[in-house]
């Protein structure tokens, strides 16, 4: 099973509830790696602050250096026909992005059409709240090199000058944080087609806080945050040769990578999966619905 959670082509029921579960377990892993790599490198503000490169502004770049780099690597994932999955959202617009080189995919339709994108919300709260936090070894420790230097004041909090590889991450941390907020789109269809009578309801009041309820397994999000607490702790320690823990200081802020789960990612999540089903009815006849509405969870 391993080998298929993230592929539509090789089989399998892609809203089947184990099966979304593996890919949003494994996500977790690719997000705390991600943030244990971006601790080692300083805040870089500059990075994140419209118009602040020259060179950029010289070639008609009016953005931050995280979004001129987004753009650039979706350019080129695009034309990969990266964005053509059904999983996949992009940070660019996707009018500014170009069409793919490869011939499309003939991916299954799983997902009701919809116009649900929280990329701008997930860059704007990752640059200004998880950067900040997940940084601030790092940041510290060059202020007290700098010190050491003879810099003191605002300087001592400059750049470390790692605009590309600290990028880098961000694009890793921030498309595996989009993958794993929309697969709330996969949660709300599984458990819409699984009972559409309990749904449509809601969805004509319109009445957000039923939709929530339905939705929302607090033992599930509970198990979840402890879970994802006992990892980051592991994989935040260096280990010896013998792979033995060495102890000393955690490579990141663990109540920080669980605090981002719990005030961010989840709450985001569930935002999405309410904000889909307001949407799954759109374009349905008043039959069609009718048709939905009298099925009941067997």
């Amino acid at each position: 099973m391993a080998t298929t959670l993230f592929n539509f082509t090789l089989g399998g029921d892609p809203l089947s509830l184990d099966r979304i579960r593996g890919i949003l377990t494994r996500l977790e892993d690719t997000i705390i790696f991600a943030l244990i790599e971006r601790a080692q490198f300083a805040h870089n503000p500059k990075a994140y602050q419209k118009g602040a490169f020259p060179e950029l502004k010289a070639t008609g770049f009016e953005g931050s250096w995280l979004e001129w780099f987004l753009k650039e690597t979706e350019t080129f994932q695009a034309k990969a026909r990266r964005y053509t999955s059904p999983d996949e959202y992009p940070f660019s617009p996707r009018s500014e992005l170009p069409a793919p080189v490869l011939k499309s995919i003939p991916y299954p339709q799983v997902l009701h059409p919809n116009t649900i994108n929280a990329n701008p919300s997930i860059l704007s709260f990752y640059t200004r709240s998880i950067i900040p936090r997940i940084t601030k070894q790092a940041t510290l420790a060059l202020a007290a090199l700098k010190r050491a230097n003879g810099i003191v004041g605002e300087d001592e909090y400059e750049d470390d000058g790692n605009y590309g590889s600290a990028a880098a991450i961000d694009l890793e941390v921030l498309q595996a944080i989009s993958k794993r907020v929309h697969y709330g789109k996969f949660v709300s269809e599984s458990k819409f087609v699984d009972d559409p009578a309990a749904f449509i309801p809601h969805i004509l009041t319109p009445n957000r806080t039923a939709l929530e309820a339905l939705i929302t397994k607090p033992a599930v999000e509970r198990a979840l945050l402890l879970r994802l607490r006992k990892k980051a702790a592991v994989y935040a320690q260096d280990f010896a040769p013998d792979g033995e823990p060495k102890g000393g200081a955690s490579k990141i802020d663990v109540d920080g990578v669980v605090e981002l789960y719990e005030h961010y990612i989840i709450p985001l999540t569930r935002e999405v999966e309410v904000d889909y089903l307001l949407e799954r009815l759109n374009g349905l006849s008043q039959e069609q619905i009718d048709d939905l509405a009298s099925k009941k969870k067997q």
